[in-house]
Order: structure tokens, then sequence, then C-alpha cells
């Protein structure tokens, strides 16, 4: 998955977090199996970061989706840290098709969950 601006949402902080994520995916796809382990590991790390500056954001506008946004959020780091511990097992073709779906998970995450927590942030003083 390469960065598309058409995924740009007009908020800075999103924007660049996505550009960072969509960056860390695109290495792990083409990562051998050497360095596939690590390179899952920085995502997860990076999406835990990404996961929790959005948290930040959905408290300044008060976005009433909290609940639903953030519990998406835990089952996708609940998910990205089984599959660190898979690829970490040797189990990489497991955590390698985890990682083929995340492009469409972060598509529509990005085009519902994340466009409505911007529309709140754009509506802020």
């Amino acid at each position: 998955m390469a960065w598309d601006e058409r995924h740009a949402l007009g908020v800075v902080a999103m924007d660049a977090t996505h550009r960072e994520f969509v960056a860390h995916l695109e290495a792990l796809t083409a990562a051998d199996d050497a360095s596939f382990p690590g390179l899952l590991e920085a995502l997860a790390e990076h999406t835990r970061q990404h996961f929790d500056g959005e948290a930040v954001l959905m408290k300044q506008c008060r976005f009433p989706a909290t609940g639903e946004h953030t519990s998406e959020h835990l089952r996708v780091l609940g998910e990205m840290a089984f599959m660190g511990r898979a690829a970490k097992a040797g189990r990489l073709k497991t955590a390698r098709s985890y990682v083929e779906a995340l492009p469409a998970w972060f598509a529509t995450h990005l085009a519902t969950m994340d466009a409505a927590l911007a529309a709140c942030l754009k509506r802020l003083p």
C-alpha cells in the first residue's frame, strides 16, 4: 500500500501519522523472513503511539464515537500483539496473511472512523 493524497483528512497530525503507518506497512510487506518479526513489532509500537495520539484528539473535540473508535483501536492492537508473537515463534505465514489484510482495514477505518474524527476536529474554534 502506497500513500495516496486521497487518504489525507486535512488534519495535519492525523495525516502525518497515517503517512508513517503506510510507510511501516510498505516496509513490512517487502520484508524478508529475518526482518519481518522486528518490523511487525515496529509497526505495532507505531500503531500504539498513533492510537494514543488519536485518543488525545478525541478528547479535544469531545468526539461522540470515542467508545467505538477506542474499541476498534484496542481490537487492532490485540491482533497485532498476537501476530507479533506468532511471527517471533516462526509462524510467518499467519502473520504475513494478517499484514496483507491491513491495507483494507486501514482504508475502511480511515474513511469511516478517522474521517468522522477529522470532521469533529475541524469544527473546533
